[in-house]
């Protein structure tokens, strides 16, 4: 197996111009798929994933109402939304409410807090808040898939800061 990575985000909000430069440092780092994990709450943070050229799929989180007539145009999809990429299966949502170990990867938002967790062979992922609504941060992560585990990299900076920051974990398994 080829080594691949995921792209996640979750609660851009109406901060469009932060999915953009989080958007741009997940391609930068070498992203192959983006997963946005809800609260996206304008059609343009939905054009702004579309306009990437990479294979992108967004569920609809808690402030996703008006958006819910777009399903046909995006692929924005209800929770919890099971998907495979190569031979990973990958459960998203917004609201972290189907927490079970029934596939590898399980990512979710909602709480706008980034959380990591390995368990019973599962990676647990909350990326965090595009948004920088409850902390003065906006952060993404990057899942780097391996033949043996996972690296995952957690970026972040403050909203006017130019650099983000790094921090990684790994995990085998």
């Amino acid at each position: 197996m080829n080594s691949f990575k995921i792209g996640i985000l979750s609660d851009s909000h109406r901060r469009a111009d932060l999915q953009i430069e989080a958007i741009e440092k997940l391609k930068q780092e070498g992203a192959n798929y983006l997963l946005h994990l809800g609260d996206l709450v304008t059609p343009t943070n939905l054009d702004n994933l579309a306009n990437t050229q990479l294979p992108y799929v967004a569920v609809y989180g808690n402030n996703d109402y008006k958006l819910l007539d777009l399903e046909d145009k995006y692929r924005i999809k209800k929770e919890p939304y099971y998907l495979k990429i190569r031979e990973k299966t990958i459960k998203m949502m917004h609201l972290p409410y189907y927490l079970s170990s029934d596939c590898d990867i399980v990512l979710f938002g909602h709480t706008h807090q980034f959380s990591i967790e390995f368990k019973n062979n599962t990676l647990f992922l909350n990326p965090g808040e595009i948004c920088a609504r409850e902390k003065n941060l906006t952060e993404c992560a990057l899942i780097e898939v391996l033949e043996d585990g996972y690296l995952v990299n957690r970026l972040f900076k403050e909203p006017q800061a130019k650099e983000w920051q790094s921090k990684i974990y790994e995990f085998k398994g």
